[in-house]
């Protein structure tokens, strides 16, 4: 298109015009034409008319190459362009939209590109939002519309000083949606746009810390290097470390970052406060976690003293621990427990594997009624003046959207018009409380999920997956509730009348797993016959020792990884799943243990490197869960990569392993 001696000719820009209007995707020749804009205007003597001429030109070319394809990202990037050289009639860019809009009212290019020239031409924002209500008007189901408000609202909501201001245009806006929804129940586009308002009304704010391990309080029992069956353990009073050291873990009730020990002080006369390392606990490798976890060693502990130490932990009275939106955790909290430390024992060398039959377990309410206060179930306060976080416009707003929206599924069966009832529900009730312990609609909540899933069978897993949380909510909402499903282990010999305490949520049809933040005590955990696809979350349960996710639906090893950062774990049963029994796994693509990804770094040590005669070619998503691990205990039976080649590779990346499939290697 450029000719020998360097100049541009008007042969070569009649042809990229002509090969533009046939693709308007060749992004060389729209490139080539702005180094001959460039070119042309930069010649000596242009005059301003010559200069406006050549931009009016390539306005035309880029009309032609819309006519050709309206949603060609080229095109309109060279359009942004020649606009922003500022020698182009503003106003006629907006009638020439208006056309394009009504040709394809839904066109996002369009909009953008609307954005930029109402920006230019200094038009105000409510002028815009007027535009858009008209259209809607037209059309209700015209969604860019619908975006294009949301957008123009953010701008005037970020700049109304005071909190009733916007409070008065948020509420006007409902009024203004519901008109469409009860218009058009069925359209998705007012919906939506009522899902955003509810995301303004009811956003997170500042960062909370919302639960912690210990919590506080607790009076902790450890000892270390002891087996079951040297010490049955409880789930509210005492736990073993096999290092010398435990856990603290801090959940928050969002991602946060900056939890270090500038940020979190820890006073005790046994481990010092820089000594603490903290971690996130986040399978994508971030910064930024929900969960926290740092450990304090024991190592300068008097071991034969029953003196119980104290330990205070402080945060928030310092800024540094931000959300992702920038904004400061500005709650101080002050949590307190005590450590209580028996004598290392040895480890004992009885051979006894953990059995997951109905036999083993038993109730022990009276045991449990006793140790259960140790689990505080009310939330974490702050010196008892915890202040609500919800203002009374907020719960009044959400209990007359809940009003609204049974009023309209009175007279319409609307999918979506379920969904968002179920979410109004289960949002009033953790309005109530920051730590959600209410569960006042979850039985309104969990039948709505099971009609969308009858009616709606093309979204079924996800509504299964809604209502599992919901339903895992529920059974842990409170003390009473909670003790219907933890029962004392009785599968090992114990000196003891109990066992260890086990929570059993086994058999109750849950496809996803949450409400971690009511787990960070348990050490022994049955979810096996489920329908869990996915364990995401599971990485906070840093206490885990036993695992039991027997016939699920967990399709690789990479739907495992959660696990790595379990480094207290012993026995774990996946047997009876799809492992291998998929050949392409979905998951490898966004869970971080890949080959090709630098995110499976394991947090607590070094690098494994695989044993010479290992075939970890074949098996690199088995090596990325297990290498780290020290399992003592392992079921993988049932699932189609089980063969003797996949259990003589397990042998050799866990060499503490001393049960398989229910066989005792020390016996083979």
């Amino acid at each position: 298109m450029r000719c020998c001696c360097g100049r541009y000719t008007e042969e070569a820009l009649d042809a990229s015009a002509k090969l533009l209007e046939i693709n308007p995707e060749y992004y060389t020749a729209w490139n080539y034409r702005k180094l001959a804009v460039e070119h042309r205007v930069g010649e000596s003597g242009s005059s301003p008319e010559y200069v406006k001429s050549i931009f009016d030109e390539e306005l035309k070319v880029v009309e032609n190459a819309l006519r050709q394809n309206f949603k060609s990202y080229g095109a309109w990037y060279h359009r942004t362009w020649v606009l922003s050289k500022g020698h182009s009639s503003l106003d006629h860019e907006l009638r020439l939209l208006d056309r394009f809009q009504k040709a394809d009212p839904r066109n996002f290019h369009a909009w953008n590109y609307r954005r930029f020239v109402a920006a230019l031409l200094g038009r105000s924002v409510e002028d815009e939002l007027q535009y858009t209500e008209d259209l809607i008007g037209n059309n209700f189901s015209n969604y860019s519309a619908w975006h294009n408000r949301s957008m123009l609202l953010s701008e005037i909501l970020k700049k109304k000083e005071q909190e009733s201001s916007s409070q008065d245009v948020i509420s006007k806006e409902y009024e203004f949606v519901l008109n469409a929804l009860y218009t058009d129940p069925d359209d998705q586009s007012g919906w939506f746009y009522h899902l955003w308002l509810l995301d303004q009304t009811f956003k997170v704010k500042a960062p909370l810390l919302v639960s912690s391990w210990p919590v506080p309080g607790f009076d902790l029992v450890v000892s270390g290097n002891v087996s079951f069956a040297d010490h049955p353990l409880s789930s509210f009073s005492e736990f073993t470390v096999a290092l010398e050291r435990f856990p603290v873990v801090l959940y928050f009730n969002q991602n946060v970052e900056g939890v270090n020990s500038s940020t979190v002080t820890i006073q005790s006369t046994f481990v010092q406060n820089e000594d603490v390392t903290w971690k996130p606990l986040s399978l994508q490798n971030s910064p930024a976690s929900k969960v926290w976890v740092g450990y304090l060693d024991l190592s300068g502990v008097d071991h034969h003293s029953s003196a119980p130490y104290t330990v205070e932990i402080k945060l928030g009275h310092h800024q540094g621990i931000m959300s992702s939106n920038g904004l400061q955790l500005s709650i101080p909290f002050d949590l307190s427990f005590t450590v209580s430390v028996k004598p290392l024992e040895t480890q004992s060398s009885k051979d006894e594997k953990v059995a997951w039959e109905e036999d083993k377990f038993c109730a022990c309410e009276t045991h449990l009624q006793v140790a259960i206060p140790c689990l505080c179930y009310d939330g974490i306060t702050v010196d008892n003046k915890y202040e609500p976080t919800t203002s009374d416009w907020q719960i009044g707003t959400i209990a007359e959207e809940i009003s609204q929206i049974r009023n309209l599924l009175a007279i319409s069966d609307s999918k979506i018009g379920k969904i968002t009832l179920a979410r109004l529900l289960m949002a009033h009730d953790a309005m109530s409380s920051p730590y959600a312990t209410k569960t006042v609609h979850a039985e309104e909540v969990l039948g709505l999920y099971s009609e969308l899933m009858k009616l709606d069978p093309s979204h079924y897993q996800y509504y299964k997956d809604e209502r599992s949380l919901v339903l895992l909510q529920q059974l842990l909402s409170s003390r009473e509730t909670l003790l219907r499903y933890c029962f004392c282990y009785r599968g090992i010999t114990s000196p003891s009348a109990y066992g260890p305490i086990c929570l059993r949520l086994n058999n109750q049809s849950i496809s996803r797993m949450g409400s971690f933040d009511k787990l960070l005590w348990v050490q022994l955990l049955d979810l096996s016959d489920n329908e869990l696809h996915s364990i995401e979350g599971m990485e906070a349960l840093q206490l885990l020792r036993c695992l039991n996710l027997g016939r699920n639906k967990l399709r690789s090893f990479t739907s495992l990884d959660p696990l790595r950062y379990l480094r207290s774990l012993k026995v774990l049963n996946i047997s009876h799943n799809e492992i291998g029994l998929h050949s392409i796994d979905t998951t490898r693509y966004s869970c971080s243990a890949s080959p090709l990804s630098h995110n499976g770094e394991i947090i607590w040590s070094d690098d494994v490197f695989p044993p010479e005669d290992a075939d970890v070619t074949n098996y690199w998503e088995a090596f990325m869960v297990f290498k780290s691990l020290e399992l003592t205990q392992l079921d993988i039976v049932g699932n189609a990569v089980t063969n003797e080649k996949f259990k003589s590779f397990l042998l050799k990346i866990l060499p503490k392993l001393q049960f398989l499939d229910g066989q005792n290697l020390h016996q083979i």
